[in-house]
């Protein structure tokens, strides 16, 4: 919703009714920072959900809002110069990454379930819980 109004807001100071500016350097600012974070949603969710269906729902999940609030900043950051953008980027690079390789970690643990009979999912989702706050450092 946020995106959805700043969007508006600056479409509007650029007197005109559709999305079409030409040279107006705000509205084309927000546009391309909107339209990057809604490239980047459906892998998120992708990862998110495989993350918590597979592996552990809490890291999932505290992964996911830190991945909001990332995204937050750097639509944020994009709005002023674009190089206040890029911390917000790699930090949302390296949720996607944390996220992906606790989907692969429960896949794993499938296979070894399925093929050998030995089930790591208590010591997956113990490191999984006590990596997620590492997240936090910037």
């Amino acid at each position: 919703a946020f995106f959805a109004y700043k969007l508006e807001h600056e479409s509007k100071h650029c007197n005109g009714k559709g999305f079409q500016r030409q040279g107006c350097s705000p509205f084309d600012r927000v546009y391309t920072a909107n339209q990057n974070c809604g490239h980047t949603y459906p892998t998120f969710l992708a990862v998110l959900w495989c993350a918590g269906l597979l592996c552990s729902q809490a890291p999932a999940a505290f992964a996911g809002l830190m991945y909001l609030f990332v995204r937050q900043k750097y639509f944020v950051g994009y709005l002023g110069e674009r190089t206040q953008s890029t911390p917000g980027y790699l930090f949302g690079k390296r949720i996607i990454l944390f996220l992906f390789l606790m989907s692969v970690a429960g896949i794993f643990n499938y296979y070894l379930i399925f093929f050998f009979g030995s089930d790591f999912e208590i010591h997956i989702k113990t490191i999984t819980s006590a990596i997620s706050p590492l997240l936090l450092i910037p």
